[in-house]
């Protein structure tokens, strides 16, 4: 993406790090961190669906969607390369709501998202593994494996893990867009802003462009930028490119996907079901049509699409917890060097959030998720990503960033859109909770 900023300054040269004059290739890795994470089954099985109604309608949604995103990220890595500073350094200069939303939205997030994050890692285990265990030990399995993972290993182990599981996602979704043979005039057609002749088609338009990658691991980013060793000025067109290729990344996944969706389903007039057992049921149909080989090599694709998600919020919102606390205990600034440093990674809040994400979800495995929490959950959920994009705005349009870094009118017009989108969104979500059960 485009420099947003206005700014035309040279970076900063002589400072710790020791940043490169231009950016290259072989610096790439917090954006393959933040793709591989923000891009779960869950929305995999929302681009099949959209592809499965709509055909290629809403390829362009989908390239929105990234683009959006692309500018959130940029935004939250250029705070942390800007100012020196962490994110949760710059909401917490904003006021002490932000502190409570965080603190509220990271213990119940975290609570349910840890079994949803384990269920759906889970479930292409079992259908390789059919006679071994139940679903739940699975489950267990994987969070466990999660812990220990992360426990043990710092930022650099942990990113060429998600590189290798982000190359397993690359060559399985690509194959099986190539597989299913697209119909490549239809597909550059899609590229038209057109909407779905459809009830309520703008919103399920605005779900698919909110929908592609992108969680609190956009927040997460800025913090992967620094563990990496990435803390001035002298990064940002690294990062940027990193950026770029992130979503690049996401994109080819959400398309390829889209592209199977169009060909397999929409053509053959099947549906599936939404969420993580939509993706087992397109296994069964990927045997049916192409063999068991397939629908195997399919299912590992599957896997390494959700267990990123899981060791990469393990990875990422912990080391997030641990600025927080940091922060709160001392008092003192949050800097990038300290999450350069790996200090963040060794320290308790941070093992402590990730025995939270492992431990109590195990319980919501065997015995359900409680409705009350998850109507909760979900609004945290909606409403983390216009908080995140109204505060970027804030903060990067403010005196606490140095002026060279501002946002310029793109950068502002794209947070702006991508701000009022996911308030659409939240309010949507909020409006279909079944209140009048809950009480």
């Amino acid at each position: 993406m485009a420099d947003t900023t206005g700014n035309t300054a040279a970076p900063q040269t002589g400072e710790a790090d020791s940043p490169p004059r231009k950016s290259s290739w072989r610096y790439i890795g917090p954006g393959i961190v933040v793709a591989a994470t923000g891009v779960g089954a869950g929305d995999l099985v929302a681009t099949l669906i959209a592809g499965s109604n709509f055909g290629y309608t809403l390829l362009w949604a989908a390239v929105i969607g990234c683009l959006v995103k692309i500018s959130l990220a940029e935004a939250a890595g250029r705070w942390h390369l800007s100012t020196g500073r962490t994110l949760f350094e710059g909401w917490a200069s904003l006021g002490r709501w932000t502190t409570y939303f965080f603190v509220i939205y990271a213990v119940i997030w975290g609570f349910v998202y840890g079994a949803a994050a384990m269920s759906s890692s889970a479930l292409p285990l079992q259908a390789l593994f059919p006679n071994v265990m139940d679903l739940e030990w699975w489950g267990v399995a994987c969070g466990l494996v999660g812990l220990v993972f992360v426990w043990f290993n710092k930022y650099a182990v942990f990113e060429k893990v998600m590189t290798v599981l982000v190359g397993v996602m690359f060559v399985v979704t690509v194959y099986l867009a190539i597989r299913v043979t697209p119909n490549i005039p239809d597909a550059f057609a899609g590229l038209l802003p057109v909407l779905p002749d459809e009830k309520d088609s703008i919103l399920n338009t605005l779900g698919l462009i909110g929908g592609v990658g992108g969680t609190i691991t956009l927040a997460a980013y800025g913090y992967w930028v620094n563990a990496k060793g990435w803390t001035n000025t002298g990064w940002m067109k690294v990062m940027r490119l990193d950026n770029r290729v992130a979503y690049a990344t996401t994109g080819i996944f959400v398309i390829a996907m889209l592209f199977v969706g169009a060909e397999l389903l929409h053509s053959a007039n099947i549906a599936i079901a939404g969420g993580d057992k939509g993706l087992i049921q397109l296994g069964s149909i990927l045997e049916d049509e192409y063999g068991t080989a397939t629908a195997k090599f399919f299912l590992i694709g599957f896997f390494a699409t959700s267990f990123t998600s899981l060791i990469g919020v393990w990875h990422g919102v912990s080391l997030m917890f641990a600025d927080f606390v940091a922060r709160y205990r001392t008092r003192a600034e949050a800097k990038g060097e300290e999450v350069a440093s790996g200090a963040r990674e060794r320290s308790w809040p941070f093992r402590a959030y990730l025995l939270w994400l492992t431990f109590p979800p195990i319980v919501l495995l065997f015995q359900g998720q409680p409705f009350r929490l998850i109507i909760i959950y979900g609004v945290l959920g909606a409403a983390f990503l216009p908080f995140l994009a109204g505060t970027l705005i804030w903060l990067l349009n403010s005196s606490r960033t140095p002026r060279e870094w501002r946002s310029g009118p793109v950068s502002n017009a794209m947070l702006a859109i991508a701000g009022l989108l996911f308030l659409v969104l939240c309010v949507k979500q909020i409006w279909d909770q079944p209140w009048a059960e809950f009480f």
